[in-house]
């Protein structure tokens, strides 16, 4: 195996939401990044000879006992490190400065000005827009450290050990929000740290083949395909790396977009000449589902359904000792899984949250630490069609979660319709690869309307569309008025059941991209 991994900076995940954001960052500079629990032994930590490292934020106060136990010896290495945030309250208490909560905190924008002239802030403004998310902050600074930036309302947003070559930001700069944020962390890796560009998409295809094989060896693999992009990237480095060892499955649990097994099918047997076989699965998915409404309750019969069938096909169509999956970052810190075991949940992900205890696979996620854009790049250097690559992301659960309340077949087919006609009015209008995602949710309420001098009593629909980086944040997109009424005009006229339609203007956060 290469030595991509070698001499980039490694992470240590205090259960930030945000942690996987600065891995993603630096991985943008070409340099590696790899992320740690603080419980892993400190010789762990330096196996790949950092160039640096970054402490992330977390929900925890520092002064508090259920602070997270870490090696302490990390924070004396002859190594550079920054602290953002909860890693800010770490450096400064083991300096022996003040940490304290004012009971009030600061969230969402903030602006800084700059006072000090460190690496960290070269190229940047002296006044600057951040994202801040924190409750304690520093009230005393310890020596040898000086302020290099107050925020507006007084407090420190980020403090330096020169000497030392501690860097530490009250702010999160991973964010897209913080508006010099990609500045702040380039200055840190190459003008501080001196870390080289040797991390590319090409080598991390190259890494993935070599761990599958090398786990694999001579069993046969089962790889679950939803139709979107992650499951299809999977089963093209799965099919790279074994070949004839892998057949790809994709289960239609009654819950897809329309004609989406045909095209996915097509996709991959013809373009890649992937083994692929669709079962027809609806049925079992919309029995157990009957009068479910709690949306966490859907994604895990959703998810544990997902595994009892992969078995059972697996035991019909030969020997299966792993099931390959295309899990994503997103869905695992929503889920309230971290390297530091700290992150809060947000929501269960069917494959992650959802997957049944006595599962017999064994599972193989190659794209587990990676974001939707990353992925989306891995996709065009394996070969996929840009139709498939470029598509909107789906949940696994699919409609299941964009039927608020009970599903049935009826509620089913319209929103098939009504989605059907929303993705093709956006892609003939050519904006839809401006948008990150645009899917319509069903919802359970009943309005009144009129149709040809009749009183209609149908469904109200819901239009989502966000621009987005990650996943991880994003806006919603500003549509054009005359598109929106085409949309809706056409919904309404053709798909019976719906009589109203309303657009979603909603920022993540504080809502969720999809609404379930």
């Amino acid at each position: 195996m290469s030595n991509i991994n070698k001499r980039g900076v490694a992470i240590i995940d205090f259960g930030s939401q945000y942690t996987q954001l600065i891995a993603r960052r630096i991985r943008e500079f070409d340099v590696f990044s790899e992320i740690f629990s603080p419980e892993d032994a400190i010789e762990n930590i330096l196996k790949n000879d950092p160039k640096a490292i970054i402490l992330s934020g977390g929900p925890s106060s520092i002064f508090k006992s259920e602070a997270p136990n870490f090696d302490h010896n990390i924070l004396d290495l002859k190594i550079p490190i920054l602290g953002i945030c909860y890693g800010l309250h770490i450096l400064i208490h083991h300096a022996g400065g003040l940490v304290k909560s004012n009971g009030v905190g600061e969230y969402g924008f903030a602006d800084i000005t700059i006072k000090g002239n460190s690496k960290l802030f070269k190229g940047i403004k002296k006044s600057t827009s951040v994202w801040m998310s924190h409750m304690d902050q520093v009230l005393e600074v310890p020596g040898g450290w000086s302020i290099e930036a107050t925020s507006s309302n007084s407090i420190i947003a980020s403090i330096v050990n020169k000497d030392k070559n501690r860097y530490a930001t009250q702010f999160h700069p991973e964010v897209s929000h913080t508006k010099e944020g990609t500045q702040l962390l380039r200055n840190f890796i190459f003008s501080v740290s001196k870390c080289a560009s040797n991390w590319s998409a090409n080598n991390l295809i190259e890494n993935q083949i070599l761990k599958i094989r090398e786990t694999v060896q001579d069993d046969n693999v089962l790889i679950g395909v939803s139709g979107g992009v992650d499951s299809s990237v999977v089963a093209a480095i799965m099919h790279k790396a074994i070949g004839g060892q892998c057949k790809a499955v994709m289960i239609d649990h009654g819950l897809l977009r329309k004609n989406e097994g045909i095209e996915c099918e097509t996709f991959l047997r013809d373009g890649l000449g992937i083994d692929i076989t669709v079962y027809d699965e609806s049925e079992i998915f919309l029995s157990k589902l009957n009068n479910v409404s709690d949306p966490e309750e859907k994604r895990k019969i959703i998810g544990n359904q997902f595994i009892y069938s992969f078995d059972d096909i697996a035991n019909k169509a030969g020997e299966f000792k792993y099931l390959a999956q295309g899990t994503l970052y997103p869905d695992v810190i929503e889920s309230g899984i971290s390297k530091g075991k700290k992150a809060h949940l947000i929501k269960s992900h069917h494959n992650v949250g959802g997957l049944p205890k006595n599962m017999k696979f064994k599972l193989i996620e190659p794209l587990r630490d990676l974001f939707k854009d990353e992925v989306r790049k891995l996709g065009k250097e394996l070969g996929l069609s840009p139709r498939l690559v470029d598509r909107h992301p789906f949940p696994g659960p699919g409609l299941g979660v964009r039927i608020v309340g009970k599903i049935n077949k009826n509620r089913v087919s319209i929103l098939q319709e009504a989605d059907a006609i929303y993705m093709k009015i956006l892609q003939d209008q050519n904006i839809y690869n401006d948008i990150w995602q645009a899917f319509a949710v069903l919802i359970p309420v009943k309005t009144v309307g009129v149709m040809g001098d009749q009183r209609t009593y149908e469904y109200l629909l819901a239009l989502r569309a966000v621009t987005s980086i990650d996943g991880m944040t994003a806006d919603w997109f500003r549509m054009p008025d005359d598109i929106l009424a085409k949309i809706s005009t056409e919904i309404i006229n053709n798909v019976k059941g719906i009589n109203r339609v309303v657009y979603d203007i909603t920022s993540k956060p504080p809502g969720t991209i999809e609404w379930e």
